[in-house]
């Protein structure tokens, strides 16, 4: 019996306890009512007399050394515990919910505009964010001393006096790829070219150094104002409802002529403005020889379209730099 205590205590010892699962194994396998420990006291009255002293006695330290060794171990994994909820919080407690993210407010708006022109027989067309001066001025028929080529107006990336090299700078209008597309494709052409463009501006409600634009270009054989202002009539409609007021009124640029702006009442009305939202017009002959394309045989339209413009009305903002400030409180409302 001596030597069964013997080896149920090296046992004991050596009993390893990495986590609660084995903990609770070994409690039952020695401490539990019906486990090792126990079972060997109830043997105690087949001992002879005279072996019974140190025979009980060899039970009681395995007992103590079983509850010892128990309650160590169960220390140690309490405290590995604790010490990895410090680390990382409550592990119980119910996990937060993850904000679900959603379209910014810029990416619906224009979104919605490509749709449009898609059901109106639109493709899609793209080009560089860093233009260089013929695509960006000259071919839109811009003078030499034209103000938009000023660095007040202007971002340079590359300004040089040498008549060899020409200025590189941030496309001040998506209307350069509408030069890049009649250089390398030929009529009829009807396509929308959405982007961010960079103007040297003050940051006020109204304006922003960066914004985005959505221009058009339709070109083929007698193509009419007619057939611009009733795309743009179209447009406005599909984009605001059918009874949003409008209004479009004569306008300059150099790229077209004759040309037009587009204005949408904005506000209550007794308290609200017209808000431009657009400019466009009939392709200058100059545009269409310096892209290439027979000015005697084609005509055509394009315009310009300021997207937060579009999305100020459709969303009732009042403040242009709200799009660039990502406050969150401002973007979860159009989850």
């Amino acid at each position: 019996m001596l030597d069964d205590i013997v080896a149920l205590k090296k046992e004991i010892s050596t009993y390893t306890v990495t986590n609660l699962e084995e903990l609770e194994t070994f409690r039952l396998e020695f401490l539990s009512r019906n486990g090792r420990v126990q079972s060997m006291f109830k043997n105690l009255g087949s001992v002879p007399k005279e072996d019974r002293a140190a025979v009980g006695k060899g039970m009681n330290e395995v007992k103590q050394l079983a509850q010892k060794r128990f309650d160590e171990a169960k220390t140690v994994l309490e405290n590995s515990v604790s010490q990895t909820k410090s680390a990382l919080g409550d592990l119980t407690l119910t996990a937060p919910s993850t904000p679900i993210g959603s379209l910014h407010p810029l990416t619906k708006t224009m979104d919605e505009m490509k749709q449009i022109f898609y059901r109106l027989g639109f493709t899609i067309s793209d080009g560089p964010e860093v233009e260089d001066d013929f695509h960006n001025f000259t071919a839109l028929n811009f003078p030499p001393n034209h103000p938009a080529r000023d660095e007040q107006d202007t971002f340079f990336v590359r300004k040089s006096d040498d008549p060899n090299m020409m200025d590189l700078v941030l496309r001040t209008h998506t209307s350069p790829v509408q030069i890049r597309l009649m250089e390398n494709t030929k009529p009829p052409i009807r396509s929308i070219m959405p982007g961010r463009v960079y103007r040297n501006e003050a940051v006020s409600p109204k304006s922003y150094f960066l914004f985005h634009q959505v221009e058009a270009l339709y070109v083929d054989e007698n193509v009419s104002v007619a057939d611009l202002k009733e795309t743009l009539i179209t447009f406005v409609k599909l984009m605001y409802g059918s009874d949003v007021k409008y209004r479009l009124r004569p306008g300059f640029f150099p790229f077209t002529e004759p040309s037009l702006e587009m204005d949408i009442w904005w506000g209550s009305e007794k308290d609200g403005k017209w808000l431009e939202i657009l400019g466009s017009g009939m392709v200058d002959p100059n545009v269409f020889d310096a892209a290439g394309v027979d000015s005697k045989k084609y005509t055509g339209f394009a315009w310009g379209m300021g997207v937060e413009r579009i999305a100020i009305l459709k969303y009732g903002i009042d403040d242009i730099r709200t799009f660039y400030e990502n406050d969150i409180r401002f973007l979860e409302q159009f989850n």
